[in-house]
This record gives structure tokens, sequence and C-alpha cells, in this order.
């Protein structure tokens, strides 16, 4: 007589035993029955869910779909591995694998439910090493990268607030290439010694997770520094930190955990390899570009940037103004102070006309001591002759050059379109013609193209 209760009791007892949660909805999508084993997985007792309707505690972008299949399995279609994912009473995801069928004589919708949080944890990062991976050779600049590598973390954590930091070990400097945070501006370069938690993470190499109960959250600054929740972890190649990758939070709701800080750890290795990758090739391809000595524009970059500079203004209109700059017997200069001395005059002189310039101008270093300038947006000629004449003029007074003052003089060819030709070679003919008037001359003058010898500018 007793046989029926006490195998009940058992029934009970082995459910609540079972790691996977046993859940039975009524046909309004209802908790009637939940196991033991509901409460580790989504939080709740059994008794706070009881009455409940279950689509309540779906994830809100999972909820139509969750519908649509409960809908499938009450039609008579049972799903054995329907995924989907729920908020727990803590606020956290998770991800449910469910099977569930459907019984019509009870009208009950009957299901277990498996906790696959860690699986999909481990998918999704296997599938962001892959993805940071690829991005690196897709993209095109650091820029692109970096904003790519934004995007995949985004899909493991809140990533609302996300910046980069980089290292410059030369310069013991921090710069922020990349930075989107919801109140805060990109900070300007700073010293590895500005004592913020990104320099810390940087010059400790260690990860920090800060919250509202950390002790150190109120005795270092952050960028942000009314986020609520803080998680930096150092970009790390071959042994040197090179950089931080930071998340921030400014939400109760958006809390970060030790587990999210492993996992930002765990990617943080190929972030950093794919951004020093970046770097590289961004290093040969401005060496490519670049006159070694001087890193000004080389001929080919000046005479591309040049080509471009052209049809914009064959579209859109205006002048343009191309200066020849050779240096008056800098061979007699470099002979007697010495190559050493040369190369340093050189790289002075290209410091001197590039402050002379504007930003938009152009410098190239395109022979042994010769220069050229490319000045848009000039409203007449004589734009062009009174930014020559500063040039001149500052390449005039002396160098001090490893102890020694040398002093040399600059012959400058001035052309401009559309006035002397409508492309570089044309141009370049020109400036250079004009720039030997100059020197026959006597040199230490500026001469514009077309000219007389009568109206040239001498110093």
């Amino acid at each position: 007589m007793t046989t029926q209760p006490i195998v009940l009791t058992s029934l009970n007892k082995i459910m609540d035993l079972l790691w996977d949660a046993i859940c039975v909805v009524d046909e309004e999508g209802r908790y009637v029955f939940v196991s033991a084993s509901y409460e580790r997985i989504f939080g709740y007792a059994p008794a706070e869910v009881i009455g409940r309707p279950m689509i309540e505690l779906v994830h809100p972008d999972d909820r139509e779909l969750t519908l649509l299949t409960a809908n499938a399995i009450m039609a008579g279609q049972p799903q054995s591995h329907f995924h989907n994912r729920y908020i727990r009473k803590d606020g956290k995801v998770v991800h449910i694998m469910w099977s569930a069928r459907w019984s019509e004589s009870d009208r009950l919708r009957i299901a277990v439910a498996r906790d696959i949080t860690e699986l999909k944890r481990a998918e999704s990062m296997t599938s962001a090493l892959h993805a940071i991976s690829e991005a690196a050779h897709a993209s095109d600049d650091l820029p692109a990268l970096i904003e790519q590598i934004h995007r995949i973390i985004g899909g493991l954590l809140p990533a609302a607030n996300f910046f980069v930091a980089l290292y410059d070990a030369a310069r013991k400097e921090l710069s922020f290439p990349y930075f989107v945070d919801e109140r805060d501006a990109a900070p300007a370069p700073q010293p590895l010694e500005s004592g913020t938690l990104t320099a810390e993470v940087i010059r400790s190499g260690e990860a920090m997770l800060l919250t509202p109960d950390s002790d150190l959250a109120v005795s270092l600054p952050r960028h942000g520094s009314d986020a609520l929740q803080w998680l930096g972890v150092p970009l790390t190649s071959h042994g040197a930190t090179i950089g931080a990758l930071v998340l921030q939070s400014y939400s109760e709701r958006m809390r970060y955990s030790e587990k999210d800080k492993e996992l930002l750890q765990f990617v943080s290795t190929q972030v950093a390899a794919s951004i020093e990758r970046k770097q590289a090739e961004a290093r040969l391809h401005h060496i490519a570009r670049h006159d070694p000595l001087t890193d000004l524009a080389n001929r080919d970059l000046f005479y591309q940037q040049f080509d471009a500079a052209l049809k914009h203004v064959k579209r859109f209109g205006g002048h343009l103004g191309l200066l020849y700059i050779d240096l008056d017997k800098f061979k007699q200069a470099n002979d007697h102070y010495g190559h050493h001395v040369g190369d340093l005059l050189l790289c002075e002189v290209a410091a001197r006309i590039a402050k002379h310039v504007r930003e938009a101008d152009v410098i190239g270093r395109i022979g042994g001591d010769e220069f050229v300038v490319l000045l848009h947006a000039l409203q007449s000629p004589n734009d062009g002759l009174h930014v020559a004449e500063k040039i001149r003029l500052a390449l005039h007074a002396s160098f001090l050059l490893a102890g020694r003052e040398v002093r040399i003089a600059t012959s400058i060819g001035i052309a401009t379109y559309p006035e002397h030709g409508d492309d570089p070679e044309q141009l370049t003919r020109a400036a250079d013609n004009a720039m030997y008037e100059a020197k026959k001359l006597g040199g230490n003058r500026i001469h514009l193209a077309g000219d007389s010898p009568g109206h040239d500018f001498p110093g």
C-alpha cells in the first residue's frame, strides 16, 4: 500500500540530484514545476519562479525565437538541441541547451535544461582568436584593425566603452590610437609615470579588475573617472608589454568578473601579436615611402601626393606652388666638415623647412641636397614667393652641428599651377630650371619660373 509514495519520494530525490534542471511549463507558458538544479543554473529558487511566465527570464534578444520554438513543440514537434540564453538572477547571461516535448494529455511542456555557458565561452574564445588573426591580415591599417578587435571582443564581453593604449618605450609615452567611451574623449599622449590605472597595467604587466569595492578604485585615477567597473589587461609580445586593452562600465547592470578577466587575458596575446604585426607593416610601408635620413617623403611618395593635389585643384579650382630647393656649395661643406656633419645639416635643413610650411603642404627630399615643397591652396603666385623667402632666410642662418658653426645658402626655384604647367613633370621642369637660373645669378636667391633675370629675388 505504501509502495507508490515511496517510489514518488525516491523519484523526487533523484530529480533533485540531477545536474541538469527539469522544468515543466503549462500551455500559457508559466512554470508549474522546476527541479532543485534550476537554482544552480538560473539563480532562482523553485518557489521564486513557480507561476511566473518562462519568457520573462529569457534574454531579450532570444525571446522571439524561443516563443516560435515553444509553439512548434506544442504542435507536436519535439526539440532535442534547442539553444537560447537566459538572464540569471545575478544579471549574468547563461547559455542553455534544451530538450523538450509536449504532453497533450497533461497539457504541459516538459523540458530538460543543460547549462552550456562554459562550452559556449570556449567556442567563442576559439572563434575570437581566429577572427583576430584574420583581421590582422585583412585590415588596411592599425585603427581599422583595432576597430575590428573591438567588434570581436564585443561578441565576448560587454564592450560599449573600450580603448587601447600603446606604449612607446623609446619615449616612455602612452598614446591612445583607439578610444570609444560614452562619456570621455580620447586622452592626449602621456608619460608612463602618469599614475593612471592604464599606465599601471603597462608598467606592472598585470591585469586589473576594479569594482566599487576595490581598494585601488580610489587611489589611482582612470580614464572615465566615474566608471563603476574597470577591466584592463596588458598587451604582451615577445616578453615586452606594448600596451593595454581596457573595458569600462558605468552601469551596475554591466559588471565584469574574474572569469571575464581570464577571458580577456586569453585573447590579449593574439591581440598584441596582431597589433605588433600591423605596426611592423606600417613601419615597412613608411620606410618604403620616406627618405631614411630626414624622414621626409621620398620621390615616389612626393609625386603621388603631387599628382593627387593636381587632380583636386583641376576639379575644384585653385593654385598650387612647387618650390625646388638646392643647397649652395653643400658638397664643399660636406667635404670640409665630414659626412656626419653633412648628414646632420640635411636633417636640420629638413626641420627648418618644415617650420615654415603648413601641415597640409608636402616636403620631399629627391636628391642629395635637393628638396621640394608642394604648397597647397595658394591665392596667387606671390604666396609662394613669401614662403620661399622665409625658407631662404631660415636656411641662411648659421647651424650649430656637432660643436661646429656651419653656414650655407640656398637657391630656390618656383613654379605654379596653372601658370607654368598642368602636370607634375612640366611643373618640376619649370621649378628646376628656375632654381638653376637662381644659381647662375650667384645663388642665395629665389627665382620664379618664366621671369627674366631682372625679376628674381636675391638675398
